[in-house]
C-alpha cells in the first residue's frame, strides 16, 4: 500500500513532524455549548489507545482529540454502555518496533478494544492484536491488512472514500477524465492507480495517476506532462511539502484547472504559502468539517474547549475524538460482562451509527460497505467547497 506520510496525509491527516498546525476551517472562533450531567458509574473497561508520537510523524493533537473524548464519555456522556473508560496510552513512532512493543502491550494489559486512530503501522499492530481476540478499531485504512483482517473495524474508508468521492464529484460535474498527482514514496502510485481506476471507471470517468518525485523542489515538469491529457480536475494527494509545491506550479502552469483537495493541502501553512486565492473554488474531501454549526461538530469543539483547551480543535484531533467517541456509540449496548467478545459483537452488529463530528456520515461494519474489504464499515466522505477565505461550505456527504 502507500508509504507512510502519504497515506497518512490521504487519510485526513497532515503528516509532519510538528503537528501544531490547523485546518483553514476556523473551529476555534465557532460556537461551543454546555456539555450535560451523565458521569459514568460502571466499572471502568480498560481501552487501548496507540497513537503516532515521538517519532518522524509526531500527532500529538491525536492523543489530545483521543483523552477529550474519554474524559466527556467518563464525565458528562454516560461512558461507553455507562461503564468508566480506562485509557491506556502507548506512543509508537511510526516504524515497525515500537509498533509491535505497543501492540503486545496492549494484549498484555488484557484491554477490552484497541483504538488506533491514524498509524502506518496497522499491518505491524492488526496480526498481534486481532490474534489475542482483541477487536481493532481505527478512523481510516492504510494498510491492506487493517482493510481485509477479521475483527479489525475502519470507521472510514480512508484513500478508497477520497477517491470514491471524487469520481462521483467528476461525474456529477460531467468530467471525463481527472489526474492524480501523488508523492513517489514506495508503492503510492501503483497503489492508487490500482485502486482507483477500477472506481472511476464505474463511474463513467477515466484516471490518470502522475507519480510526483518526493524530493522534487519544482514538480512543474512532472505535472505539465500530466496536464497533457487536458484532465477536467486535478487530484492532490500528499503531505503539506507536496500541497505547497504542487499548488504553487499549477497555479503557474494551469491557474484554472479544477483542483481536488484532502485535509492536508487545506491547511494554515499550505494557505500562508501558497495564497488563499490558489485554493478559492476547489472541492475538499475530508471526513470533518470542523466550522460546521452542526449539533454534532459544535459538541466536539465544546468537548474540546472544556477538556483540551491547548489544542486547536481545528486541527487533527478530531481523528482521535471521532474513534472514542464512536466506542461510546457502539457500546450502548454492551452487557456486563463486558469482554473483548463484547466489542467483537457490537461493531459487527453496528449500522447505520453517525460517525461523531460528521453529519452526513455513519458506518456499517457488518462487510457490507465494500466487501471485497471486510474490514471497512463505510465508504462516505464529505465534499465541500472551499471559498475564498479558505473555509468550507455547501458540504455534503458522498455515500457512493
Amino acid at each position: 500500500m502507500l508509504g507512510a506520510t502519504g497515506v497518512l496525509a490521504v487519510g485526513g491527516v497532515a503528516a509532519c513532524a510538528d503537528d501544531s498546525t490547523s485546518s483553514s476551517s476556523d473551529a476555534s472562533a465557532a460556537s461551543t455549548s454546555s456539555l450535560p450531567s451523565n458521569a459514568a458509574t460502571g466499572e471502568a473497561i480498560k481501552v487501548g489507545y496507540i497513537t503516532p508520537e515521538g517519532g518522524a510523524v509526531s500527532l500529538a493533537m491525536v492523543r489530545e482529540g483521543g483523552e477529550a473524548a474519554a474524559n466527556y464519555l467518563n464525565n458528562n456522556g454516560g461512558g461507553i454502555g455507562g461503564h468508566k473508560i480506562d485509557l491506556a496510552v502507548c506512543k509508537e513512532q511510526e516504524e515497525p518496533a515500537s509498533a509491535t512493543k505497543c501492540a503486545n502491550e496492549m494484549v498484555e494489559k488484557k484491554v477490552s478494544v484497541v483504538v488506533s486512530p491514524a498509524s502506518s503501522q496497522g499491518a505491524v499492530m492488526v496480526p498481534i492484536i486481532t490474534r489475542a481476540g482483541i477487536p481493532y478499531v481505527s478512523q481510516a485504512p492504510v494498510s491492506q491488512v487493517e482493510m481485509v483482517s477479521p475483527n479489525s473495524f475502519m470507521l472510514s474508508g480512508g484513500v478508497i472514500s477520497v477517491l470514491s468521492g471524487q469520481a462521483v464529484t467528476a461525474a456529477k460535474a460531467g468530467l471525463k477524465k481527472v489526474t492524480v498527482l501523488v508523492g513517489d514514496a514506495g508503492d503510492a502510485p501503483a497503489s492508487i492507480r490500482a485502486l482507483g481506476t477500477p472506481i472511476f471507471k464505474g463511474a463513467g470517468v477515466d484516471l490518470d495517476v502522475v507519480s510526483i518525485p518526493t524530493s522534487a523542489a519544482d514538480p512543474t515538469p512532472q505535472i505539465t506532462a500530466g496536464l497533457s491529457g487536458n484532465p477536467g480536475a486535478v487530484s492532490i494527494l500528499g503531505d503539506q511539502r507536496q500541497c505547497i509545491s504542487v499548488l504553487k506550479a499549477l497555479q503557474t502552469v494551469a491557474p484554472q484547472v479544477k483542483k481536488y483537495l484532502i485535509s492536508a493541502c487545506l491547511d494554515k501553512p499550505v494557505v500562508a504559502a501558497v495564497g488563499a486565492q490558489t485554493i478559492a473554488g476547489a472541492k475538499a474531501f475530508t471526513t470533518v468539517n470542523t466550522g460546521s454549526d452542526d449539533p454534532s461538530v459544535t459538541l466536539y469543539r465544546s468537548i474540546m474547549a472544556r477538556y483540551a483547551p491547548d489544542t486547536d480543535p481545528a486541527g487533527i484531533a478530531y481523528l482521535g475524538y471521532q474513534t472514542v467517541m464512536a466506542l461510546g456509540e457502539v457500546g450502548k449496548s454492551l452487557q456486563n460482562p463486558v469482554t473483548a467478545q463484547s466489542f467483537i459483537t457490537a461493531f459487527s452488529g453496528a449500522k447505520n451509527v453517525s460517525l461523531p463530528a460528521a453529519p452526513g456520515i455513519a458506518f456499517t461494519c457488518d462487510s457490507s460497505a465494500v466487501p471485497q474489504l471486510r474490514a471497512l464499515c463505510s465508504k462516505a466522505i464529505l465534499v465541500s467547497d472551499v471559498t475564498s477565505d479558505s473555509t468550507l461550505e455547501n458540504t455534503v456527504a458522498v455515500n457512493n
